[in-house]
């Protein structure tokens, strides 16, 4: 399936009803509910059916409303994600542009979305990712600094040169209170410097003290551990290019185990 089918059955399943997925939603107000949720975009609101008694009923809640969801992660998932990040797209992309679709505002379409995004940028098809991205932030509008998808984002942001939107984006992150978004922040600073001033050694080492290695040693909390390996990756890279493979290769064993 090339980019330009992929873009086409988005905008296909985009105008289709939404899915209903069985999981749990939990209000910030009243019990927990297990059944049948569905999204709907126009409304910003969440729609579940469940069982009460023997009879069948539907309660909605505003997105505000809504504290956390519970849902199944897809079947294939996990495999499609790990092929599409260890370089065998074709396979995975099918199965990830269905879960955009089908998990719309139900956890998982982000993840999704993030690895679709992340493909793209490395293709050098930032006009696709951008696409994937605007459905995403269509119905959820913090996740543009909130959370984990949007370290992918920014990288968009970052490869259109939008630099301005970029900073205020990265401060919001930051003001959130939420580590996990303070991480990814952080890490997006030293992809920054690199991406102003290239790979020369001194470049490396700037954005190893501004942004990689402030994640590696500040961000050890629970949370944090997907922000903090991704850091550690992006260090090694750095460490390699200033001609000290040994910590280049300690950092990226330690993020193979802290990503187990």
């Amino acid at each position: 399936m090339n980019s330009k089918m992929i873009a086409a059955a988005l905008l296909v399943m985009s105008a289709l009803p939404a899915v209903a997925i069985n999981g749990t939603l939990r209000p910030y107000s009243g019990e927990a509910k297990t059944g049948d949720i569905k999204w709907q975009s126009r409304a910003k609101q969440y729609v579940i059916s469940f069982k009460q008694g023997k009879t069948e009923v539907s309660a909605e809640y505003p997105l505000a409303d809504v504290m956390g969801l519970e849902i199944p992660k897809p079947a294939g998932l996990d495999k499609a994600l790990a092929a599409a990040k260890s370089g065998q797209a074709a396979s995975a992309l099918p199965l990830l542009t269905k879960t955009v679709a089908d998990y719309k505002m139900l956890v998982w379409d982000k993840v999704a979305a993030r690895t679709l995004i992340e493909y793209y940028l490395k293709s050098g098809k930032t006009a696709e990712a951008s696409k994937i991205a605007d459905g995403i932030l269509a119905d959820d509008k913090d996740a543009a600094f909130s959370g984990a998808f949007a370290p992918a984002y920014w990288a968009i942001m970052l490869k259109q040169g939008k630099q301005e939107q970029l900073e205020k984006l990265l401060k919001r992150a930051v003001g959130t209170g939420d580590r996990a978004s303070s991480a990814y922040a952080l890490s997006m600073r030293g992809d920054i410097i690199l991406a102003q001033g290239g790979d020369k050694p001194e470049n490396c080492r700037k954005a190893l003290t501004d942004g990689f290695l402030r994640v590696v040693l500040m961000y050890t909390d629970p949370e944090c551990v997907e922000a903090r390996a991704e850091a550690m990756v992006k260090a090694a890279s750095c460490f390699d290019k200033i001609g000290m493979a040994s910590r280049a290769e300690d950092l990226r064993a330690k993020a193979k185990e802290i990503s187990k």
